[in-house]
């Protein structure tokens, strides 16, 4: 049964997520089209600044993600505390950057705020709560994120209609061990869907990212406008006591996704190194497991992934007796209950 997205993304269950939005008909309007011959890879790398423009905006961080020719993957974590703590003001900045925004918020913002009166100032005041709201909601993000991206591709198609199949879709990832299987399901697309050969080549991932491999941008028919300013990718803090951090090492982490992506290329399928990366015994992941079911891992889960116990809490929270993925969990995480 379908749910709400209110009960499906929940603050208070977790503020990690994996997100992902298909293309319509999953066409390959962010890739080489075979049948046409046409090839739109340039507009990956539209999607891949643009979250990274949003995030600079939003109290959103990005933890990993991966463009494809039909489709993008998002781990993203949501800070509800920074959000709370910035000013009405910034706020409004913020949002502002976003839309125009009311008369009132665009007085409030210039000299001209010394004119008003304390009911338009409360009434500014009020919007703003409402903007703060939104700029920490991952809905606002994926809608502003969607709909830019789907205008630009029209606007260069000189067409109209749907870009993207959908609304995203959404998975809550409910600890360490569900955050870490994640970003490295997301990072290892490409190498994959044999794509790329190494996760270093990966175009348009975060780990290629944080390799420092990125390719530069693609030059523009025209002078193109002043670059808006991107929020960097999220930080490792292997002592987990960051909140703002990925909490593992980021050498662990390369460690992992290199191990992982000789087993899941195609051309190498089934050769795993004999030395297994250190986190996954200190997480309590079951490397064979993690390898037997990494090609499809994420698509095991419903609406949340998470070790057993985990997914049976969020059950009662939830009041539902089911949550798809509990035999993937059982053969991963079978250590964590």
């Amino acid at each position: 049964m379908t749910r709400p997205r209110s009960t499906l993304i929940s603050l208070s269950d977790t503020p990690w997520y994996h997100c992902v939005s298909r293309c319509v008909r999953r066409a390959f309007l962010c890739g080489e089209d075979n049948v046409t011959g046409m090839d739109f890879n340039h507009r990956r790398a539209w999607i891949a600044t643009r979250i990274k423009e949003l995030a600079h905006l939003f109290a959103i961080d990005v933890a990993a993600y991966a463009v494809m020719s039909n489709h993008y993957h998002l781990v993203a974590h949501v800070d509800q505390q920074r959000a709370l703590a910035w000013s009405a003001d910034e706020v409004l900045v913020r949002w502002t950057q976003l839309f125009t925004g009311p008369l009132l918020v665009v007085r409030y913002l210039s000299p001209a705020r010394d004119q008003m009166d304390q009911a338009e100032i409360a009434a500014v005041l009020k919007l703003a709560e409402t903007y703060r709201a939104r700029l920490h909601d991952l809905s606002w993000f994926m809608r502003m994120l969607n709909e830019s991206l789907a205008r630009q591709a029209n606007a260069e198609d000189d067409c109209t209609g749907r870009f993207w199949e959908g609304r995203f879709k959404s998975q809550a990832l409910l600890d360490d061990r569900a955050l870490l299987a994640a970003m490295a399901y997301v990072d290892l697309n490409p190498v994959r869907a044999g794509m790329a050969p190494t996760p270093e080549a990966s175009d348009y991932t975060s780990i290629q990212e944080r390799l420092g491999r990125a390719p530069a941008a693609p030059l523009a028919a025209s002078a193109p406008p002043a670059p808006a300013p991107q929020a960097p990718l999220m930080p490792f803090d292997a002592t987990g006591r960051t909140p703002w951090a990925i909490p593992f090492g980021f050498e662990d982490y390369v460690a992992l996704v290199e191990w992982t992506g000789h087993a899941v290329h195609p051309t190498k399928r089934g050769f795993i190194g004999p030395d297994e990366p250190a986190i996954l015994a200190r997480l309590e992941i079951d490397g064979d497991a993690f390898i037997s079911l990494s090609a499809h891992f994420l698509l095991e889960f419903g609406s949340a992934v998470g070790a057993p116990a985990k997914l049976i809490e969020l059950c009662e929270r939830r009041q539902t007796k089911f949550l798809r993925g509990m035999r993937a969990a059982r053969q991963v995480f079978r250590a964590c209950g």
